[in-house]
Formats: C-alpha cells, structure tokens, sequence
C-alpha cells in the first residue's frame, strides 16, 4: 500500500458552507461596489444641483430641480477647452510613448540575452520605489537645460516610459513562444517586423492594459505640471480645475461638472479597449 492510498481522503464541503461562502463573497463584492460607485454618483448628481445644495446636511440624490446650466457655465468661467486640449495633447504623447517605448524595453529584456541583462531589470524595477517628489528637482533641472519650460514636450517628455510598464510587457511577451520568433528569423524577418507582426498581436492584452493605465495616470498628473507649466496656455486640466476653484465666486456645484467632463476620456477609453483590459487584467496577474 503505497503512502498516497494510505492517507484519508479529503471530503466535500457541505452544500450550505459552500452557499454560505459564496453568499459572502457577494456581499463583500457589493459592498465595495458600492464604496466604488457612491462617490462617482454624488459627484454626478451634485453637478446638477444648486449652488446652495451643495452645503446642505442631507444629500439629494436625486435633484427635486435639475440645473444642467452648470456645465455651460462652469465651461464659459475658465480656458476650460484650452485645459481638455492640453490634457488630451500630454496624454496621448504619454500613452504612445508607453506602448511604443515599453513594449521595445519589453521584447529586449525578454528575448535577448546579454551580459547584466539581469541588473539592468532589477535597475527598472527599482525606480518604482522612488517617488516623483525625489526625481522633481533633477528631472526639471533637465527640462530646464533644453528649453522645454512651458512646452508640450516639458510635460510628457519625462513620462514617455514608465517602468511598471517595461516590467508588464517583459511578462508578457515572456508568453510568447520563442519558436514563432525563431521561425521568422529565419525566414528573414527583420526583429522590428518580427516584434511589430508576431510578438504585438500576441500581447493586446497587455498593450490594452499599459494604454488605459498610462492614459489615466497622465490625464490625472497633477505635481509634474505644476513644476514645469507657468503659462496658462499649456495648463493641463488638473491645474485649470484648481485654479477654477480658488475663486470662490465659482460655485461648487460647477467645479463638479467640470470633474464630471474629466471622466468622460478615460470612461471612453476603457470603453472601447474593455475586452482586452479584462483578459490584460487576468493574463498579468494584475487581479
């Protein structure tokens, strides 16, 4: 009798344990749902409220007089197209220069092998634990030198690679066969055709993922261009929001309108790339 037959067997779980503990993951799921959602709902229903509600002990959900004035006049109060504009302008750049340069680092940290290709992973990674408030000064010292104060390039030249994106990409095209790669480098494929036609296609869900998560964290940078933006024709929207809300003939009720406008990009982005995210999300570990 081998040891395998000897030891006892494992028996089921009871039916109601079972219903018991899929009850309660529900409820946990709803829960936080609910933390999740109750936020985005008070802001959007504020954003149709008037100014006086918005300092009132009870909260109405639902608006009893429906204001929608608030946007038109939020928007009329400030540069606020000029704010989107440059906000959309930075994180685009952002978001392409994620995808292009981190799935480069990606493919090269994956599938070449080279003398302290190990060092240097671990050098990436490492910078995650720094925080942009240890790399301010230098990195704007930097932006300083070549003249790109007050630019375009001055706010997303510095965010154009990220290393948690190097670090998902590499993962990801780890998955990708090697053979596949082998076979086109025979048949003569160049390795920027081989990466574009054979590795990218493969990795969409990662692509996916790194192009939501890239979009969102540039359309909300905050201290990076308050460091580097002076002039009120390259503010970004987090600046122009701010600035909107120093004054206090705005009212708040109008300041929430203009967040709700603020979520539309990222809400359309994911959107349209959700059933990559989804499968990104679960492919990356990322749950």
């Amino acid at each position: 009798m081998t040891a395998a037959s000897r030891a006892p067997a494992r028996r089921p779980r009871p039916a109601h344990l079972r219903s018991l503990r899929r009850w309660l993951g529900a409820a946990l799921l709803a829960a936080l749902t609910v933390l999740v959602v109750l936020p985005i709902l008070w802001m959007v229903t504020t954003s149709f409220q008037a100014g006086e509600k918005m300092f009132q002990l009870t909260t109405e959900w639902i608006p009893t007089v429906w204001h929608p004035e608030n946007y038109p006049n939020a928007l009329s109060r400030a540069a606020f197209p000029t704010y989107f504009f440059n906000s959309g302008v930075v994180s685009v750049a952002v978001m392409a220069g994620n995808v292009v340069f981190c799935t480069l680092a990606g493919y090269g940290l994956a599938k070449f092998r080279f003398p302290g290709d190990r060092f240097m992973l671990l050098l990436i990674l490492s910078t995650l634990m720094l925080p942009l408030e240890v790399t301010l000064v230098p990195t704007f010292l930097v932006v300083y030198n070549l003249g790109w104060v007050n630019t375009y390039q001055g706010i997303f030249g510095p965010l154009l690679v990220d290393a948690f994106g190097v670090f998902l990409m590499r993962q990801a095209i780890l998955s990708v066969p090697s053979d596949y790669i082998e076979a086109a480098r025979i048949d003569g494929a160049s390795e920027l055709r081989i990466l574009w036609q054979v590795v990218a296609p493969q990795c969409r869900p990662a692509l996916a993922v790194l192009a939501v998560l890239s979009f969102r964290d540039s359309w909300d940078q905050f201290l990076w261009p308050l460091t580097v933006v002076s002039q009120d024709e390259y503010r970004t929207f987090p600046l122009g929001l701010v600035k909107f809300g120093e004054y206090y003939g705005n009212p708040a009720t109008e300041q929430m309108a203009i967040a709700v406008l603020a979520t539309i990009p990222v809400f359309l982005l994911f959107a349209v790339l959700q059933r990559w995210v989804n499968r990104g999300f679960g492919l990356s570990g990322l749950k």
